[in-house]
């Protein structure tokens, strides 16, 4: 991020003479002052549109087009409508700040080209590397009791969120207060997107995932972040490069967090057939998810109170837990039986989907992202992402015989078919689009795959066979394979994106030139944290509505970096081995 050219822009913003309606013209009357409607609109305004922050950066945004009286009234009356109307009509609330929204573009990054030193780093460097992010892992541990991750607000919202997105989200979401917030959110993107203040809120940065700063950081736990954290220490554990003090600590950290993911985290819920199943949530509820107090407050404002489990967060944690040997009941459930009740059948229970952002692609065998808690409770709606579809099948390949998946007709019937939902995402180059993922970039979505490539090459060839009879695997394999080593590697990278690129040509065996662009660019920035961390934080995952939220953190970068690094100096060392 450029300093300099944030000053400019924020400098800009200031002094900038007023010339049309801004977001507080439009808002202040109707949400300032007002007792009567839905509570929850007008503090959630006040929280995060009109405190002191942001208010003098949008004062003078206008949009010319509001100085039509017309067009003013009906954004105006639309605002009116989602504070007092007992049961708004969400999609003609959100018409005219559709609208509006299309007017801003919005662009991916776009990295330009770069030759890195052909010659592999010293493994020395490499080694050193490695115990500067595992020794990050374990004095943040000791620092904090846990490894914590970061969610960033950037209010400039998605690129891929137009209108029309948009409003399948307003349209899809269920609880009253994330379509307020989704509403606003979008409205505020389209002043910000056309003034000044688009410089200070969205600076350019290099590579593809996004840098956090701090300064919109919010601490937070979640039995997702623990489980990625225990295969990070795993792999730390198995390079051999930690003291006898680093494994034990290493040891105790992973116990602790295998017991946050299954026990502290778990919920029970019922699928439409009643069934049982222990999975677990999103975000533990309170003091476990580490909220401060006061983020905890501005949370409830803004309408985040209510968290239920997910497929993704259920996966990873089973998935971690298998692989650090645990051995709670939890694990022998087969899940693959709750994944069936939400997977999609088109023409049968497609409408499971109820917020398609991304229905450019065919959903038909993917399971979608929310579980019903026991309350019946689904406030986001429902989505379905590719990624997550990745973590379903590793955790089901890794208890492939324990949930007697391939003796199950049923359960075979399942796993096929969300293979088949991969092949034709990768057949058709959807999966490089961004526009087909909903939380998380096409390189997080390459990494993944070589984590769900190895777990299927680790089951034995009976399993295979009947999992994969046409080499579908295989095929994925050799399509993400290119597009990280012809596109990834190819363009200018910052360290995440290079951790990305490690883990997937780790586990997909890419050729070993190919790993010297991403370690280069890992090194070179080793450092870069300053303080106590060796990296930056960098977007892992994200979600679009109801702007774009980023989480991830410094410790993230660590243990990304961390796996990366391993998976590569495993590959080096090869060689060397088989000689």
């Amino acid at each position: 991020m450029d300093v300099l050219k944030m000053a400019g822009a924020a400098y800009r913003a200031l002094t900038a003479r007023k010339q049309a309606p801004t977001l507080y013209d439009l808002c202040d009357p109707v949400f300032l002052g007002h007792k009567h409607g839905d509570p929850h609109i007008s503090k959630f305004y006040k929280t995060s549109l009109a405190n002191p922050a942001l208010r003098p950066l949008l004062r003078k945004a206008g949009l010319p087009e509001l100085h039509d009286p017309v067009r003013f009234r009906a954004v105006r009356d639309a605002l009116i409508s989602a504070r007092d109307d007992a049961e708004p009509d969400w999609a003609a609330i959100g018409a005219p700040i559709a609208e509006l929204i299309d007017t801003i573009r919005l662009e991916h990054p776009r990295p330009p080209s770069w030759v890195a030193p052909a010659q592999t780093p010293r493994l020395a460097d490499i080694d050193s590397a490695i115990r500067a992010c595992g020794d990050h892992l374990l004095q943040s541990w000791s620092r904090n009791g846990f490894l914590p991750a970061y969610a960033s607000f950037n209010l400039i919202g998605d690129a891929d969120l137009d209108g029309r997105a948009f409003l399948a989200a307003l349209t899809g979401l269920n609880s009253r207060s994330y379509k307020n917030s989704t509403l606003l959110f979008n409205l505020a993107r389209v002043f910000i997107g056309r003034s000044p203040a688009e410089g200070v809120i969205n600076p350019r940065w290099r590579g593809i995932a996004e840098p956090m700063w701090s300064p919109v950081q919010i601490r937070h736990r979640s039995a997702y972040y623990d489980a990625f954290y225990i295969e990070a220490l795993l792999g730390f554990i198995d390079s051999g490069l930690g003291t006898p003090d680093d494994t034990r600590a290493a040891r105790r950290m992973i116990a602790d967090m295998t017991e946050f993911c299954l026990k502290t985290s778990r919920e029970r819920v019922r699928t439409a057939e009643g069934e049982p199943f222990d999975v677990i949530t999103a975000l533990a509820p309170p003091p476990h998810s580490r909220f401060s107090r006061f983020f905890a407050k501005v949370k409830q404002n803004l309408g985040f109170g209510v968290y239920v489990p997910d497929c993704d967060t259920t996966a990873c944690s089973i998935s971690a837990a298998t692989q650090a040997n645990s051995s709670d009941p939890i694990i022998d459930q087969p899940l693959i039986d709750l994944y069936r009740a939400y997977q999609v059948r088109t023409g049968g229970n497609a409408p499971m989907v109820t917020v398609p952002l991304n229905d450019t692609i065919d959903y038909d065998g993917g399971i979608v992202t929310w579980i019903d808690s026991l309350a019946g409770e689904r406030p986001f709606g429902n989505d379905l992402d590719p990624t997550l579809n990745l973590d379903v099948l590793e955790v089901c390949f890794r208890n492939c015989a324990r949930w007697r998946i391939v003796e199950t007709p049923a359960r075979l019937d399942t796993v096929r078919r969300i293979v088949d939902f991969q092949r034709r995402l990768v057949a058709s180059g959807a999966f490089a689009d961004s526009k087909s993922h909903v939380y998380y970039l096409p390189e997080l979505y390459c990494a993944y795959f070589g984590r769900c490539y190895v777990a299927f090459r680790a089951l034995d060839e009976a399993a295979k066979r009947a999992i994969d009879p046409d080499g579908v695997f295989e095929a994925i394999r050799l399509r993400v394979l290119a597009y990280v080593q012809d596109e990834l590697i190819a363009k200018e990278m910052n360290v995440f994106d290079a951790a990305l690129a490690l883990i997937a040509l780790g586990h997909l065996g890419g050729d070993i030139q190919h790993f010297a662009p991403a370690l280069h660019c890992i090194l070179s920035h080793l450092g870069e944290g300053g303080g106590r961390a060796p990296f930056k934080a960098y977007e892992w995952n994200k979600m679009k509505t109801p702007t774009r939220i980023l989480v991830g953190g410094p410790e993230v970068t660590s243990a990304f970096v961390l796996m990366g690094l391993a998976l590569a100096r495993k590959a080096l060392l090869q060689p060397v081995q088989q000689a």
